[in-house]
């Protein structure tokens, strides 16, 4: 268990932090998906090492969205479209800050913005999927996408703006 923990905790708390950005939440999140990892793992049927990897990157998925859902953390926000900047040159501007700046941005995105960002964009999941996940309606999965970008969009001018 320790050597499986030591191989795996950095890529797991990279998952779990994308989720949940406070420090302390998402230790206590690791360690019920650590848990649950080692509790499930004789029903897992292990095929290859990039499947193993997958299941547990959906083990701290799921336990990051409980907790999520059980602190009501998890809140949907409506957006006025006038609110935020319509751009054609986001490729362009992601281009112009680091990976971290973005994970960074990211983070500070309202919860429901950035639970449907991270389930769409680096899970890779449909907005069906993340409305079954979320119990929301489908278009609300897309909605809040589009207004995350927008807002990213917004902080992402913000930042190269700020370095000029």
């Amino acid at each position: 268990m320790s050597r499986l923990y030591q191989m795996y905790i950095e890529e797991l708390s990279s998952v779990c932090y994308r989720y949940v950005p406070s420090e302390s939440d998402a230790k206590d999140v690791l360690q019920n998906s650590f848990i649950k990892i080692f509790t499930l793992i004789p029903t897992f049927d292990y095929r290859d090492e990039p499947s193993f990897r997958a299941w547990m990157k959906r083990v701290v998925v799921n336990e990051s969205l409980n907790y999520l859902k059980e602190r009501k953390k998890l809140v949907f926000v409506t957006q006025d479209m006038d609110d935020l900047p319509i751009t054609d040159d986001e490729g362009f501007m992601l281009r112009h800050i680091t990976a971290d700046e973005l994970h960074q941005l990211i983070s500070e995105l309202p919860d429901g913005y950035r639970t449907v960002v991270n389930l769409h964009v680096f899970e890779g999941y449909s907005h069906k999927k993340i409305a079954e996940l979320l119990n929301v309606e489908e278009s609300t999965s897309g909605s809040q996408l589009y207004f995350a970008k927008r807002l990213l969009a917004r902080k992402i001018k913000e930042l190269i703006k700020k370095r000029q």
